[in-house]
């Protein structure tokens, strides 16, 4: 069974920095494209980043300058650093893998407010 488990969500005041964790197995992590995506109230899921095995990243235009994807190849673990938090970024964020196929993580909350 696929597992992607994701770390790092919380409270923070518009202008911080949040940096969230998603570990999975080594068998996912050197095959499948590793993104975030992310589900506001009352909103459809949306991509905020992705980033292929090799290392080519994708960003969603809102985060661009300010959201950073990365990946540990060593920990099996995929990043996303925050950085210039808005109100407008609080949302469920979700960890994806896709090759084909999509797993999901359950998700982590983040929340922007002062």
């Amino acid at each position: 069974q696929v597992q992607l488990v994701e770390s790092g969500g919380g409270l923070v005041q518009p202008g911080g920095s949040l940096r969230l964790s998603c570990a999975t197995s080594a068998y996912i992590f050197n095959i499948y494209t590793m993104g975030w995506y992310r589900q506001a109230p009352g909103k459809q899921r949306e991509l905020v980043a992705t980033i292929t095995r090799g290392g080519s990243t994708n960003y969603a235009d809102s985060v661009k300058g300010r959201f950073t994807i990365s990946r540990d190849n060593t920990k099996n673990t995929v990043y996303l650093q925050m950085n210039s938090l808005k109100p407008e970024d609080t949302a469920v964020y979700y960890c994806n893998a896709n090759h084909f196929v999509d797993y999901w993580g359950q998700g982590t909350q983040v929340a922007v407010s002062s």
